[in-house]
């Protein structure tokens, strides 16, 4: 069973920063999953924000392209969505996701809020 810790979110004014990260841990194969980020804005569906392979693909969100990096380091299990330019319409709880065939694992989510 895969456990995922997040950290990082807060309140942030528009045109902000912010940095989360996911760390993983209770599998030895964590380097092979895919890892992300999604999101649940308020009264919204979840949405993927971006994804990045066990190869270093990466996939976004067209509303996050430009303003959004996803990155992984598998030597720490974890990966990190570093946030900038933030808009009001970011504001949401977001999620990080490591999957891998059947296997399909979520964090709790962290909130982030965008707003002056």
């Amino acid at each position: 069973q895969v456990q995922l810790v997040e950290s990082g979110g807060g309140l942030v004014q528009p045109g902000g920063s912010l940095s989360l990260s996911c760390a993983a841990s209770g599998s030895n194969f964590i380097s092979i999953y895919t890892m992300g980020w999604y999101r649940l804005p308020p009264g919204k569906q979840r949405e993927l924000v971006a994804d990045i392979s066990s190869g270093g693909n990466t996939d976004y969100a067209d509303s996050v392209k430009g303003r959004f990096t996803i990155s992984r380091d598998n030597a720490k299990n974890t990966v990190y969505l570093q946030m900038n330019s933030l808009k009001p319409e970011d504001t949401a709880v977001y999620y990080c996701n490591v999957r891998w065939g059947s296997f399909n694992y979520w964090g709790q989510g962290t909130q982030v809020t965008v707003s002056s």
